[in-house]
């Protein structure tokens, strides 16, 4: 097999247990173990930078380097940007209308903050989900700032079914679903397979000597595209049947046990 030189990993529902709000401890020692290897190690995640900013509370390590609002934002922990794309601005004046005239909550992404025009019970129990009661703040002008501000990513609070007729006003976007209750919207040539090209493209890595971890429909692309992409038991069914492996949930050493599977510990 060939030598696995690079890892990706998304976060919730990868390495950070949705039961428990943390990283589990054996999954602390797996990514400590990586880089004691040699083996660079990287976060995937549809999260913003500013909202990744607990795992330093989690780790005494930082990861190699970041892709962030999936795929849009990536950056190496020396600081240095590795690719930065924000929505078109076009797409987002077309379907604010839309938004107000069915009253659909959305979370408007940049990269040290974000802002919603409403929430409803779907914005709650993903609040509930994440274990971040503040995570979202309701601002009166949000439209406007939405106008005028960089923003990289809309998280949009509609079913699968619902998607379509607001993605019709989004020409140059695209979704990338990470659950059945929202779905974040990111550029059309966006996506976590486009952040790790640009990381290994920085590295001189290849692609064949990458693997990458998820959970969620905005990995797909992601696990496709690594050398060798792997699905948490956890994951989605649409995830699951995309991967070339699937390993135990996030709760049972998934990343472990996945990890020793490949021979990679």
């Amino acid at each position: 097999m060939t030598k696995i030189k690079a890892i990706f990993f998304d976060i919730d529902g990868t390495i950070r247990s949705f039961k428990t709000k943390t990283i589990p401890d054996n999954t602390k020692e797996t990514l400590k173990k990586l880089r004691e290897r040699g083996i660079k190690i990287f976060v995937a995640t549809g999260r913003a930078p500013f909202h990744t900013k607990f795992l330093d509370d989690l780790l005494d390590f930082k990861f190699d380097g970041y892709i962030t609002i999936n795929g849009q934002y990536c950056y190496l922990n020396t600081g240095e940007v590795l690719n930065d794309k924000v929505l078109s601005k076009e797409d987002i004046k077309q379907t604010l209308p839309y938004f107000q005239k069915y009253n659909i909550a959305c979370d408007f992404a940049l990269l040290d903050r974000a802002f919603l025009n409403l929430k409803n019970e779907r914005v709650q129990w993903l609040e509930d989900e994440l274990g971040d009661p503040t995570r979202f703040v309701v601002v009166e002008d949000a439209y406007e700032r939405a106008l005028n501000e960089k923003i990289y990513q809309l998280n949009v609070f509609v079913s699968e079914e619902e998607e379509g007729d607001f993605m019709q006003l989004m020409p140059n976007s695209k979704t990338a679903r990470w659950t059945s209750h929202f779905t974040d919207i990111i550029p059309k040539d966006g996506g976590k397979n486009k952040g790790i090209d640009a990381i290994i493209n920085h590295f001189g890595i290849k692609l064949e000597e990458t693997m990458a971890f998820g959970d969620g429909g905005n990995d797909i692309d992601m696990l496709k595209h690594a050398g060798i992409g792997v699905a948490m038991e956890n994951a989605r069914d649409d995830v699951k049947e995309i991967a070339d492996f699937i390993t135990t949930s996030v709760d049972d050493d998934g990343v472990t046990n996945a990890l020793k599977h490949y021979n990679v510990l």
